[in-house]
C-alpha cells in the first residue's frame, strides 16, 4: 500500500504513531495539505445535494485551507504559549502536518451524495475529526494529559468553525 493511503488509513484509525510520524516528517506537509484538499472535496460532494454549486465547492475548499492554517496557528498560541507541559514543544509546521493528517476522517462526507445518509455522515465526520484533533494536538504538543489536549482542542475547533464560516460567506456571497 503506497505510504500516503497508509497514512491516511492510520491517521482515521487514531494511531498515535501515525501522529508522531507525521510531526517528525518535514517532507509530509505536502501530504497534509493533500489530506486537507481531498477532505474538503468530499465534502463539496457529499453535499453537494443540499447546495449544488462548483462556487460553493471552491469558497469550501478556501474555507477549509485558511481554517487550516488558523487553527494550526492557535492551537500553537494555546498550546504552547498559554497551556503548555514542561515538555511541551511544538511549531506551526508540526502542527500543520499532524492536524491536517487529523482531517482524513472527513473523506468519508463524500457518501453524504445518498440523500438519506447527508446529515448522519457530516455529523460523524465532524466528531471523528474532532477525536482525530485531540490525537494529533496530544501528540504534536507532546501531552502526556489527554484532557489538555481535548481542551486546546474544543478552544481551536470553535475558533476555526467561527472564522471558516464566515470566510465561507464571504468568498461564497
Amino acid at each position: 500500500m503506497p505510504i500516503f493511503l497508509n497514512r491516511i488509513i492510520r491517521a482515521a484509525r487514531l494511531d498515535p504513531q501515525l501522529y508522531e510520524e507525521v510531526e517528525a516528517d518535514r517532507s509530509a506537509l505536502g501530504q497534509a495539505f493533500a489530506v486537507v484538499v481531498l477532505s474538503s472535496i468530499a465534502s463539496g460532494i457529499g453535499s453537494v445535494y443540499k447546495a449544488p454549486s462548483f462556487h460553493g465547492i471552491a469558497a469550501g475548499l478556501a474555507a477549509a485551507l485558511i481554517g487550516w492554517f488558523i487553527w494550526a496557528v492557535v492551537i500553537y498560541l494555546i498550546g504552547v504559549k498559554l497551556l503548555p507541559e514542561p515538555q511541551t514543544s511544538s511549531n506551526t509546521g508540526e502542527l500543520l502536518r499532524t492536524i491536517g493528517f487529523a482531517s482524513s476522517p472527513g473523506l468519508i462526507r463524500i457518501f453524504g451524495v445518498i440523500p438519506a445518509l447527508t446529515d448522519i455522515v457530516f455529523a460523524i465526520a465532524s466528531a471523528w475529526i474532532l477525536v482525530a484533533m485531540i490525537v494529533a494536538i496530544r501528540q504534536a504538543l507532546d501531552y502526556k494529559s489527554t484532557l489538555r489536549a481535548v481542551i486546546v482542542a474544543l478552544i481551536g475547533w470553535v475558533l476555526q468553525v467561527v472564522v471558516g464560516g464566515f470566510i465561507f460567506f464571504v468568498v461564497r456571497a
